[in-house]
């Protein structure tokens, strides 16, 4: 019923534009030849545009360049668990006049930001780390008294911005962030993203901070002109296997058997349209476990590794109960939508004839299958392939009401329920969503499927957090049955229960995290901490598995502190910094703000409430005249032009929006030749 009511909607749509737009525009021309009084002129030069989403680019004056950033050269170095990251941008204005230019990009979700540098000519200027406000009236004080400057913002903990004051013709600035994340691997494999785009969000009400959502988008199947290098050089201490790359051609050259180096296939320049996904085995599926010691000048920080116990697998598994909640939006038309299909085709064929199961699509509305959840009998299952084989992608992303519409449906006594969310991401406002979960997913487990090239894996990976699941992501729909048996594994059968890290005789304080979820995929458990006096003692790892109690522990004065693990200091501050802010409210206290705005001014971060800040001590453009310039972005590879723009509700409001603007126009005009 509610797909014939979209379908009438968007009928009555297209006739409004025929009837009443399509005349408007035809008069509009010779409306546009009436001569405006200058007044009247400046004041229409005066509305400013308060929208708030993504929108196509359309080049405008040629004398102006309007895509400074001419290509990013990024370096990995992967020791054992620890990449470090440099990320080279290089900004170039071709254009006549002097420019402003902002450009939007993500990074892992994972990534401690510590050090920006600003390059012009030969001269070097070292980013300052600063509270945000300061930062941004530093840098708003630059550009008025002509002095070239870069401003470093994070948005969300995977969408920063940059940006550039005075770029004057022929400048070359070339800007160097560095950063560091940790690598955990899961059943063995160990993976490094780095994420080239960020895709286009659907703004959502209420949500903070977001403009960065307002982003300029080139059309589906056009390259940006900026170009993507990567190499990556893995040292992993044991033998590697394995080493694969779905998302880009890598032309891999080995050193040894556990020393590997990678450049991407240069043939194609233009690749940053998609995530750079790289996996990779050590022999005989071994995971890191153990502990890393680090001793500074005024703190000491460890890493603790624990490897879990073999999955047991238990004989009686309770009934369960799914709901799945899958996004059928205008991002998802064409290669997503389908993937999903594929997904959930696969997750609800499995279903055993003791599971019960419903399914919710959302866009702008939602769509529930059946207002209780439905017995995985064949009958229910053929009425849920054919409710998904019907949508094609269409209409806003409305993830939050979706959400509490999955959580409305009653739950049957007795049975274990788990709530899976199949999404892009492609939505601001995650932190509401985040505390929604948190408040109110009861007993049940909620799990993310990320569907795409380019998903918000911080949408995706908090959702999981917050929900005591596990987060998957879907690049390629060949990776659909395999992901869905993964998940189908984690489910049945929890690694541990009731997660324990104890210290005897090794004084440790400030460690992370403050409390463990059940694990159920097979991945290290994570403990990071400072420590004081000599490192002696042991760390204990305690739990239960389906055989009972379990415990395993580690004698601390077996390691030597390493120079070589200074990282650790980072580490353990975005660590902190990730307890406090990450996956939660918007409104954090003042108590945590404070806390993140010490910690990332301490520990040279970048954070929400810190940013860095470099200005170059030279006037360049003594009277500040330049233009604002907002660097677009390629779509993501499988996204479509649908995610721009074009969903239903989006176009009804344009339509209308256009029509009281030009009949305005033409009244105004009218009213002219009156006079």
């Amino acid at each position: 019923m509610e797909l014939i009511v979209m379908k009438i909607k968007q009928t009555a749509i297209n006739k409004l534009f025929v009837l009443i737009l399509a005349p408007v525009l035809m008069l509009a021309p010779a409306l546009l030849l009436i001569p405006v009084p200058a007044q009247e002129e400046e004041q229409e030069q005066t509305i400013e545009d308060k929208t708030l989403s993504p929108y196509f680019f359309v080049q405008g004056d040629p004398e102006v360049d309007h895509l400074p950033l001419k290509g990013t050269n990024v370096d990995v170095a992967v020791s054992g668990v620890i990449a470090d990251v440099k990320v080279g941008q290089t900004y170039k204005n071709e254009g006549a006049r002097a420019i402003n230019a902002t450009y939007v990009f993500p990074a892992s979700t994972r990534a401690a930001v510590y050090s920006m540098r600003m390059k012009i000519g030969d001269e070097i200027i070292y980013a300052k780390i600063k509270e945000r406000e300061a930062a941004k009236k530093d840098f708003e004080k630059a550009k008025k008294e002509g002095k070239s400057a870069s401003l470093l913002e994070e948005h969300r903990p995977n969408v920063f911005s940059m940006s550039l004051a005075n770029i004057m013709p022929n400048d070359q600035i070339e800007i160097e962030l560095r950063y560091t994340e940790l690598l955990i691997p899961t059943d063995g494999e160990y993976e490094f993203v780095y994420p080239t785009v960020v895709g286009p969000r659907y703004p959502s009400a209420g949500a903070k901070d977001d403009s960065f959502v307002k982003t300029p988008y080139l059309h589906e199947g056009v390259n940006g002109s900026s170009t993507l290098h990567i190499s990556t050089s893995i040292s992993a201490g044991m033998p590697i296997r394995e080493l694969t790359c779905l998302s880009h051609q890598i032309a891999p050259e080995w050193r040894s058997a556990s020393v590997a180096e990678l450049t991407l296939d240069e043939a194609d320049a233009f690749q940053a349209n998609r995530d750079y996904v790289l996996h990779y085995r050590l022999s005989g599926d071994q995971m890191t476990s153990g502990l890393l010691l680090f001793k500074g000048e005024k703190e000491n920080f460890f890493l603790y590794m624990a490897q879990p116990p073999e999955r047991v697998t238990e004989a009686e598994i309770p009934p369960r109960e799914y709901i799945f909640v899958v996004d059928v939006s205008g991002s998802m038309s064409g290669f997503p939508i389908n993937t999903a299909k594929n997904l959930l085709g696969d997750l609800i064929g499995h279903l055993r004839p003791t599971d019960y199961f419903d399914v919710v699509l959302f866009s702008g509305d939602s769509t529930t299958l059946s207002t209780e959840p439905l017995g995985a009998n064949q009958e229910n299952v053929s009425r849920a392939f054919d409710l998904l084989d019907r949508q094609r992608g269409a209409g806003g992303t409305e993830l939050l009401p979706a959400l509490q519409e999955a959580m409305k449906i009653p739950h049957r006594q007795k049975a274990a329920r788990s709530i899976v969310v199949v999404t892009d991401g492609y939505i601001s406002g995650e932190s509401d969503l985040f505390e929604y979960i948190k408040e109110n997913r009861g007993g049940a487990n909620i799990f993310s499927f990320g569907i795409g090239s380019s998903v918000n894996r911080y949408l995706i990976d908090g959702v999981a957090k917050a929900g005591l699941g596990e987060p998957f992501v879907v690049t390629d729909q060949s990776q659909a049955s395999a992901t869905a048996d993964k998940f189908r594994e984690y489910i049945q059968s929890p690694l541990l229960t009731n997660v324990e890290i104890r210290s005897h005789g090794f004084e440790t304080y400030d460690v992370q995290p403050g409390r463990f979820s059940d694990l159920l995929a097979k991945r290290p458990v994570i403990l990071f901490g400072k420590w004081k006096g000599n490192p002696t003692g042991t760390l204990e790892l305690t739990g239960t598995n389906g055989q009972g109690e379990y415990s395993n522990s580690i004698d601390v004065s077996a390691v030597q502190p390493d120079e070589n693990n200074r990282a650790l200091r980072y580490l353990w501050a975005r660590s902190n910094i990730a307890e406090l802010s990450d996956f939660g409210s918007d409104n954090l206290s003042e108590e945590k703000a404070k806390a993140i705005t010490e910690l990332g001014l301490e520990y040279n971060l970048l954070t929400k409430y810190t940013s860095f800040i470099a200005v170059r001590e030279k006037i360049v453009n003594p009277f500040g005249s330049a233009k604002e310039v907002t660097q677009p972005l390629p779509m993501p590879a499988g996204v479509s032009d649908m995610a721009v723009g074009s969903e239903p509700e989006m176009i009804y409001l344009l339509i209308v929006g256009c029509v009281m603007a030009l009949l305005i126009f033409a009244g105004r005009r009218i009213k002219i030749l009156g006079s």
